[in-house]
C-alpha cells in the first residue's frame, strides 16, 4: 500500500532531482534528461507494487518489472538493459525477483518530454556479491527461446512479429494496403 501511495505522491507533486550519479560507470546514450544512476533497489512486479496483484516470482517472466528504489522508496520503471536494442530490463532483473540488488545505468527525468524515473540498466549487482553482472541476457534468453528463427537481427525472425505482420502488413492496416504503398512509392 505504501508503494501506492509513493505512485500517487509522484505524481501529484513536481520531482525534486536527487543525484544518484556518484559511483556510476553507465555509458551515456545521448537520450534526453539522461543522468548516471546508481542505487540500490528492490525487484518487484510492477503491477503488484501498484495493484496489490502479486504472483509468485513476479510473474515468471509474463510481468514488467520494476525497481523500488532504497533511499527514497520511489518506484522506477526499468525499460531498457545495456544492449543496442530497446526490448526492456525484465529479463534482465527477473533472476532477482523479490531481491534487493545495486543496479547502475541512466535515469531519465524530463518533464519536456514527460519522462519521470525512467531507467536504463547496464548492471546489477546482487545482494552479497562483489561481481557485476551486464545486463545483455535480453538477446540470449530471445534465441534460446527462438532456436527456429536464428541469423539476422532478432525482430526480422521474431515469430511473433511475422505473424502479426502476415496478418496486418507493415502499416498495420492490411496487406491490400501495404501492397497499394508499395506500388505507390516504390
Amino acid at each position: 500500500m505504501k508503494h501506492i501511495v509513493a505512485a500517487l505522491v509522484l505524481c501529484a507533486t513536481p520531482l525534486v532531482a536527487q543525484d544518484f550519479s556518484e559511483g556510476s560507470e553507465a555509458n551515456e546514450w545521448g537520450l534526453f534528461g539522461e543522468a548516471p544512476a546508481r542505487f540500490e533497489a528492490e525487484v518487484t512486479d510492477l503491477l503488484c507494487a501498484v495493484t496489490g496483484d502479486c504472483p509468485e516470482d513476479c510473474g515468471g517472466g509474463a510481468r514488467q518489472l520494476g525497481l523500488i528504489r532504497t533511499a527514497d522508496d520511489i518506484l522506477i520503471y526499468p525499460m531498457k538493459n545495456g544492449e543496442p536494442v530497446f526490448a526492456g530490463a525484465a529479463v534482465e532483473l527477473q533472476p532477482y525477483c523479490g531481491q534487493t540488488v545495486e543496479v547502475d545505468g541512466l535515469l531519465i527525468n524530463d518533464e519536456e518530454i514527460g519522462a519521470h524515473n525512467v531507467y536504463m540498466v547496464q548492471r546489477i549487482l546482487p545482494e552479497g556479491s562483489s561481481e557485476w553482472v551486464v545486463a545483455n541476457r535480453w538477446g540470449k534468453v530471445w534465441a534460446e527461446n527462438h532456436p527456429e528463427a536464428a541469423g539476422g537481427p532478432w525482430f526480422r525472425n521474431d515469430p511473433r512479429i511475422n505473424s502479426r505482420l502476415a496478418e496486418t502488413g507493415y502499416l498495420g492496416l492490411g496487406l491490400d494496403v501495404d501492397e497499394a504503398f508499395v506500388a505507390e512509392w516504390y
